[in-house]
């Protein structure tokens, strides 16, 4: 009798542990939403066949100091592939990379790279971001076609969080104004300088022509939805996901 007792807790003792083994890891935290990032793409269907990364836009994290759009970890490898049609985003000499946190971790910097040199980065020694983030990167000396990695460097863990960002540079101004939600940070190109800090201007007036908000869909700044019966106008250029809904991120959408 004892002996079988004994086999019942240690079966179960098992299968608790092996549950706790294969739970995810929490997947919600941030990425580029404008200029469109590969993850934002494939979330919205610009880009076909992207595998789970179109539920999950904003969980491209993994160990800090890769080079690789998903941070070589083990998911998510098709943002590695420079064959997809990427849509390249036609910029000026500056662009301001506005990205969309859905959990604020403390950041130590945010970097960006082109290639393998640094362009930008941002120190913010700690400090927990809010729910909307925006930089704006000077691209002076590159013309033509470039991949931007922008790196999330969380302050209290191993782990960052990838974002590429496909763009023509010379083929206009940025087409993803910061919003008036978040505070336009200039990133400085070396860790001393401190990032200078401007409100962007309100969205203009409401425009005509709105549509239902509905998740995967990419919105830009302005873009008028209606949900449960409420106007809302978007404040930040974004790809909807489930979760965020209107009445529940006002960093995203002022009601109307």
């Amino acid at each position: 009798m004892r002996k079988s007792v004994t086999l019942t807790i240690l079966s179960t003792v098992a299968v608790v542990a092996s549950l706790l083994v294969n739970v995810p890891a929490a997947s919600a935290h941030g990425y580029i939403s404008s200029p469109p990032s590969r993850q934002a793409q494939c979330a919205s269907g610009t880009v076909p066949n992207c595998g789970d990364i179109v539920w999950e836009p904003q969980s491209v994290e993994a160990p800090k100091g890769s080079m690789l759009c998903n941070g070589g970890g083990s998911r998510f490898a098709e943002l590695n592939d420079d064959s997809k049609p990427w849509v390249a985003t036609s910029v000026g000499t500056s662009v301001t990379f506005n990205w969309v946190l859905t959990a604020r971790h403390r950041t130590s910097t945010w970097e960006y790279f082109v290639g393998s040199t640094r362009v930008a980065v941002v120190n913010d020694n700690g400090a927990t971001p809010g729910a909307t983030v925006s930089h704006t990167v000077s691209l002076a000396g590159y013309s033509g076609r470039i991949k931007v990695l922008a790196r999330w460097n969380v302050y209290d863990t191993a782990n960052a969080f990838y974002s590429c960002v496909d763009l023509t540079v010379g083929g206009g101004g940025n087409p993803s104004p910061s919003p008036s939600a978040s505070p336009s940070r200039s990133a400085s190109p070396s860790p001393s300088a401190s990032p200078s800090r401007s409100t962007a201007p309100s969205p203009s007036s409401s425009p005509t022509g709105a549509t239902t908000w509905t998740p995967g869909t990419a919105y830009a700044v302005g873009a008028v939805v209606t949900y449960n019966g409420v106007s809302y106008r978007c404040l930040q250029a974004h790809t909807a996901l489930v979760g965020w809904e209107p009445p529940t991120t006002p960093a995203l959408w002022q009601k109307i």
